[in-house]
């Protein structure tokens, strides 16, 4: 059997409200690629996203206007 580590257990929950034209993209795109599982579909897209453009946009040392000092010297 497989040990998990108890950290990566999916134990907070999260809802979002989409209204009727939204559900019917989501209902369409899950039949026409033959997704069963939304969850996991809205999980991936939502985190691709997020470490996208983390990494496009790493943290630095020092704010905007410094750097544009910084960046004029």
């Amino acid at each position: 059997m497989v040990k998990r580590d108890p950290k990566l257990s999916r134990t907070n929950k999260i809802s979002i409200t989409l209204n009727d034209y939204e559900v019917a993209a989501l209902d369409k795109y899950c039949k026409k690629y033959r997704v069963k599982n939304r969850t996991k579909l809205v999980r991936e897209i939502l985190f691709t996203k997020i470490f996208t453009d983390f990494n496009s946009n790493p943290p630095t040392l020092f704010g905007e206007d410094e750097m544009a000092r910084l960046a004029q010297k």
